[in-house]
């Protein structure tokens, strides 16, 4: 992984390519290239295909190609986040082969390819191409992809791409060409998500891995559905099921999709997580715009996205339990929304890291609604765990997503779109507070179905809701006060986040916002928990950051903030008004605006973000692209 871009055009294609590759900067990477089938700069003959690689930033790749006047009608383009072998220029996509025997510096490539996924089965694909006589030139799992189809070429790409793509184990989107065939690019996707592009006037195609690649592009997409093959050539495409059957307009419809490239914008802000930390006030209000009356038909949504799902009040009668799948910053979600569903809904709740779930014996429940929760609705841990799930007869599905035209929400019976807008940072901020608004209406509509929720209830939280976009705007007005924190933060090489009840999830949640931006180690637990073991690495030396809302809990907290105390610890606050929790030595107190009851993980995180965020400034991070990681996770 991680970003695909491809296209056939009757222009020079460059341009639009790495345009694409900056489109899908948000995602993360660490090496990306281009390659094409070139044309002399005459710009009417072609000369072969011919690529252009980078370990740095897709900008610096953009020099390179202008540098070496890269151009052609044909192309594909790809952002790289490492799996198989280090990030390096010789592992970076697009790969080549030459065929047999060493390639030599007159010979021509034959093969250029683009892989996002892992491939299982390379090992020993690789070996029996050795045998044939290539030698590879990388560490990757991808190269063997490009060798294999050069060994099966036989006059017709697609025809070797179709038999090379018989012989792969594993998860795989796929875009190559052949330097005898210019004009055709080939594509595939099973596992890893992958879009068809229909350019003006049918006139040029793309493959891209999301809209997001073509904005300003194209907006008619066609979504690949798992096993789709595209054959792309000047003016027609043609697109088959994995079992090789051709498929009609009706079976995969064009789409008009609006991934408006001014979302990608950064406007006055330092870094896209910070521009959208404080764009969580208007994704909130977005994610309940139109939420009038608690109703089952909220979470009809893929009727909104013209898709046809069951009805919501139906499946919501015919469950007596919930099973939350996810990964990451959503597995915290679903964490908190465990407190919601039990407490105010009154259905018993598991939550199961996604990546987890399915290598595991479980006893399934035909009465479970299994719920899905993912930002880009294409993870690949929680698409399998949801897949494995229904195969044990768990038929009742409802996912929270932020991408209405992801397979998350096509393989769902109901949905929630979250309406973050695009996410650009790959630390999730926006995201994870509109998945647990998304949460909290969910725990809403079960209550209701429960007979569990009254209408004076039901008032009282609508007009919570309502009031949620000003209550973050307060919470981001303690901007200046966390900036004073991060400034000791950075200096830190460990800390300590506590929580209890359902801020045990936030404190776990402001955590790996802490250590996945400014690298420092930093680990949550439940404040009970502390003499229990992580009591003994407080130190003068590690901060321990305690959300403190005015609940039920807060007396057993204040007693586990003076255990800390008592062993020297130095203690960082986020307390809400009416806790007489005062700042003292050790003692650091940030006063949130108001108590905000059942909603209160909505605006207690935001501080946290802030915290993270600045005091990855203060160490010099590269806050929106943090090493090691990507956005959209779609590989095991």
């Amino acid at each position: 992984m991680c970003g695909i871009v491809g296209a056939v055009s009757n222009r020079n294609i460059v341009p639009v390519l790495v345009q694409g590759l900056q489109r899908l900067e948000y995602r993360g990477y660490d090496s990306c290239g281009v390659a094409v089938h070139a044309l002399d700069a005459s710009g009417e003959r072609s000369v072969g295909l011919q690529r252009a690689r980078s370990t740095a930033r897709v900008v610096e790749l953009l020099e390179q190609v202008q540098t070496e006047s890269l151009q052609g009608f044909t192309g594909i383009a790809h952002t790289r986040w490492a799996t198989h072998g280090e990030p390096a220029v010789r592992n970076a996509h697009p790969h080549f082969s030459y065929g047999p025997g060493e390639a030599q510096p007159d010979q021509p490539a034959r093969v250029a390819l683009v892989h996002n996924g892992i491939i299982e089965n390379y090992e020993a694909l690789r070996r029996d191409l050795q045998a044939k006589g290539y030698v590879f030139t990388s560490q990757t799992d991808t190269e063997v992809i490009a060798h294999l189809v050069d060994s099966l070429y036989n006059g017709d790409l697609f025809e070797a791409f179709q038999a090379a793509v018989a012989q792969l184990h594993g998860a795989y989107a796929l875009a190559v060409m052949h330097k005898d065939e210019p004009g055709r690019v080939v594509s595939a996707r099973a596992g890893s998500p992958l879009i068809l592009g229909i350019g003006e006037g049918d006139s040029e195609f793309f493959v891209a891995s999301d809209a997001m690649a073509l904005a300003g592009v194209t907006d008619q997409i066609v979504y690949l559905e798992e096993g789709d093959m595209v054959d792309l050539q000047p003016g027609r495409y043609w697109l088959l099921d994995k079992s090789g059957h051709a498929l009609t307009p009706e079976q995969r419809p064009v789409r008009t999709v609006h991934a408006h490239s001014g979302a990608a914008e950064l406007g006055p802000y330092r870094h896209y997580m910070q521009k959208e930390i404080f764009e969580q006030p208007r994704a909130i209000g977005d994610t309940f715009e139109g939420v009038h009356a608690i109703v089952p038909e909220l979470f009809d949504g893929q009727a909104m996205y013209g898709q046809t799902g069951a009805a919501a009040w139906r499946v919501f009668k015919e469950i007596d339990n919930v099973l939350i799948l996810a990964c990451g910053t959503s597995y915290y979600s679903g964490c908190a929304a465990k407190y919601w569903l039990e407490g105010i809904a009154g259905i018993p709740c598991q939550v199961e890291v996604a990546s987890e779930y399915r290598y595991r014996t479980s006893v399934p429940n035909p009465r479970t609604l299994v719920v899905t929760i993912s930002q880009s609705g294409e993870t690949a841990d929680t698409l399998a765990a949801l897949r494995h799930a229904q195969s044990l007869g768990m038929k009742h599905t409802l996912t929270i997503c932020n991408v209405a035209t992801s397979a998350m929400v096509r393989e769902c019976e109901l949905a929630y779109i979250t309406r973050a807008g695009v996410e650009i940072g790959v630390a999730s901020t926006k995201a994870f507070t509109t998945q647990l608004a998304g949460l909290f209406l969910l725990t809403l509509v079960l209550a209701q179905s429960r007979g569990r929720l009254s209408e004076a209830q039901e008032a009282r939280y609508l007009a919570a809701m309502r009031h949620l976009p000003v209550a973050l705007q307060g919470v981001l007005a303690l901007e200046p006060q966390l900036i004073s924190w991060a400034e000791d933060f950075a200096q830190r090489e460990n800390a300590l986040f506590l929580g209890r009840g359902i801020h045990y999830p936030i404190a776990m949640e402001g955590a790996l916002k802490l250590k996945e931006i400014s690298y420092i180690h930093a680990e949550a637990y439940p404040a009970g928990e502390l003499k229990h073991g992580p009591l003994a690495l407080v130190t003068s030396s590690m901060p321990v950051v305690t959300v403190a809302p005015n609940d039920e809990l807060l007396e057993k907290l204040k007693s586990n903030m003076q255990e800390v105390r008592a062993r020297g610890g130095v203690l960082y606050v986020l307390a809400d008004a009416d806790t007489r929790i005062e700042s003292a030595e050790g003692m650091h107190v940030i006063r949130m605006p108001e108590n905000y009851g059942a909603l209160s993980p909505i605006l207690h995180v935001v501080p946290l973000q802030l915290l993270a965020y600045h005091t990855a400034c203060a160490r010099g991070t590269d806050v929106d692209k943090p090493r090691n990681l990507a956005k959209s996770v779609t590989v095991e």
